[in-house]
């Protein structure tokens, strides 16, 4: 564990394909989603301890979260939390973070993790991000960890990489918009690409500068306050400046014109839970392959399901077949899985009949 390890965890979403549990005013990173004890924003900040110190995690988060994940992680202290006062976007974001870890340690290296993936090889995992870290503090370098596919799946960008060395980390030659699945296969049939995961890599200062290149006005909109951050007047600042930066990702503004950039095939399983159907396919199943959270189920011809219900309730199906059931306090969800990617849909047409305080 070294000294200037460094972790932006990245916990600001809504998390709406999760919806009705993901709320926008409790999202699915503060909820035990498989039923460990843990929620994803815990897991993920025990991941992360295990190779950076504590206190060099910073948490990226909305400022109206500010106390969901003080009271999840009590050993974080207010100051490591980096508060966005408006929704922006991936870039914004990681440039003010690195901003502020870069004047904390100008040899930084940090990763960029999202707080909602499910990992089970940990240990595989911090080799991955520390051989990482072992290029990115010797060259100017952006680095990515990518996933091996194992199907063609249409939900993922994917990442191409230069064929023919022998190195571990590959030259990336272009990331890719989530393909049709055509197109999918033919990415897999070429052997050479892999899903994208969003987990980053690099040193404050590669990543700095890289803005300075590529996003020359944001970074300047950043650079101003450099003085105050790290500060008390930090805050002021940022509620000053955030809302004026550039709705952008991270990869549309810095990895797809960088020419520095790296991947790494990972060497752990990874799950990026971001629909029920993903959660289904990491719970353990019963007889019938029904999947079940917290309840108590009798299930009579029904297979394929995820059920999900406060603790200890008993629910009972009869001839259901691969549906997503979620039952919480005012909302229940009975769902088709093959049409889970039209639930970011679904919450428009409850906010117009119902009212916004349901999602």
């Amino acid at each position: 564990m070294k000294k200037n390890y460094y972790a932006v965890l990245m916990a600001g979403g809504i998390g709406s394909r999760f919806w009705p549990t993901s709320t926008s005013e409790f999202p699915k990173q503060f909820h035990d989603m498989l039923g460990s004890g843990e929620t994803l924003l815990q897991k993920t900040f025990k991941r992360l301890s295990d190779f950076i110190p504590k206190e060099n995690i910073l948490v990226l988060t909305n400022e109206r979260y500010n106390d969901l994940v003080l009271q999840q992680l009590p050993m974080v202290k207010p100051s490591q939390l980096v508060l966005e006062p408006a929704m922006r976007n991936t870039a914004p974001c990681i440039l003010y973070a690195a901003l502020k870890i870069q004047k904390m340690d100008p040899d930084a290296v940090m990763i960029v993790a999202p707080s909602d993936h499910w990992i089970e090889d940990e240990e595989a995992f911090s080799k991955d991000v520390i051989e990482c870290f072992d290029r990115c503090e010797k060259e100017s370098v952006l680095c990515t960890l990518g996933i091996k596919p194992t199907f063609p799946n249409t939900g993922f960008g994917y990442i191409e990489y230069e064929k023919g060395k022998d190195e571990n980390l590959k030259n990336v030659l272009q990331f890719r918009e989530k393909p049709d699945y055509n197109t999918a296969r033919e990415f897999i049939s070429q052997g050479n690409f892999l899903w994208n995961a969003g987990i980053f890599m690099w040193s404050a200062k590669a990543i700095l500068d890289a803005f300075k290149n590529y996003q020359p006005q944001q970074y300047s909109l950043f650079e101003v306050g450099i003085p105050v951050l790290n500060t008390d007047d930090e805050q002021a600042f940022i509620k000053q400046q955030y809302p004026k930066a550039d709705n952008v990702s991270i990869d549309y503004a810095i990895l797809e014109p960088a020419k520095n950039i790296y991947v790494l095939p990972a060497n752990f399983d990874w799950n990026d839970l971001g629909t029920w159907g993903s959660l289904y396919d990491k719970l353990e199943k019963d007889e019938h392959n029904n999947a079940v959270v917290n309840c108590r189920l009798l299930s009579e011809n029904s297979t394929g399901n995820i059920i999900r219900s406060p603790k200890g309730k008993i629910v009972v199906v009869d001839g259901l077949n691969d549906y997503i059931i979620v039952d919480k306090e005012e909302v229940l969800l009975i769902y088709p899985k093959s049409k889970e990617q039209d639930i970011k849909k679904v919450l428009s047409g409850v906010k117009e009949k119902f009212g916004d305080q349901y999602i």
